[in-house]
């Protein structure tokens, strides 16, 4: 695979790069994405049925059993060679930001250090009142609720961000930081269509940053890239990795 001599001189010789990637680098591993996700038995109900502060306030167990499905079907897949070339890209440069929209957990997998999660991570699970990260928690399938926070007695849920929910604010002020400080800008198997994480690539060119696209197909992004690398993230990212 041939890549421009401009982008490879940038990468050589930059020491701030941020990354952002969506649900196309998580597919390649075989995991569907949200609205995929609902096959089966989750087809009958609606997003707003399934993740929603209000939905999990009417059917608590009914939304942690998708998510509990969903965290079931992450810790079956591995991480792809796409996940492997992005935490070795990581140890390349002094500053790098791995910001997600992924809530598989697939990064860490890999062994990227540096992840910031926009949007959650079905792996955790936070307590609706009291806001405490339990270690771990019992699940009993037959209960009506969700699992008990073991310090205050609230529902657990999962800790992602729902449909109508603000990103947690720590996670967008380190993006934004990232996208502000950045020589390059990855955006990878994103659509560019999903706020404010669509944003940061706009962010970052603004501030003079190289914005390399990898993607399936054009997105809103495309125009405004420097770079655009068709193709899988797998098989683009490992590629660069050698040629550099």
């Amino acid at each position: 695979m041939n890549f421009p001599p401009e982008l490879l001189s940038w990468l050589r010789g930059v020491s701030r790069v941020a990354v952002l990637t969506g649900a196309g680098v998580s597919q390649e591993s075989g995991l569907r994405t949200f609205r995929d996700a609902q096959e089966g038995l989750w087809a009958q109900y609606r997003p707003e049925d399934l993740a929603t502060p209000a939905a999990f306030e009417r059917n608590p167990r009914l939304v942690w059993d998708f998510y509990a499905a969903r965290r079931l079907k992450a810790g079956e897949v591995a991480p792809n060679p796409g996940h492997f070339a992005l935490a070795q890209l990581e140890t390349r440069y002094p500053e790098f930001w791995l910001l997600t929209q992924n809530v598989d957990g697939l990064h860490q997998r890999a062994g990227s250090r540096r992840v910031i999660e926009l949007h959650g991570s079905i792996t955790r699970a936070r307590c609706a009142a009291c806001e405490f990260f339990p270690a771990d928690w019992q699940d009993d399938a037959n209960a009506q609720d969700a699992p008990r926070c073991p310090r205050c007695g609230g529902l657990l849920r999962p800790d992602v961000v729902w449909f109508g929910e603000s990103l947690p604010t720590a996670a967008l002020d380190q993006a934004i930081q990232a996208a502000n400080r950045c020589q390059v800008f990855f955006s990878i198997g994103t659509s560019g269509l999903v706020q404010p994480a669509a944003s940061l690539a706009l962010a970052a060119r603004q501030r003079g940053a190289v914005i390399v696209e990898i993607n399936l197909e054009p997105t809103p992004l495309t125009p405004q890239a420097d770079f655009f690398l068709p193709g899988k993230s797998g098989e683009v990212l490992p590629a660069l990795l050698a040629s550099l």
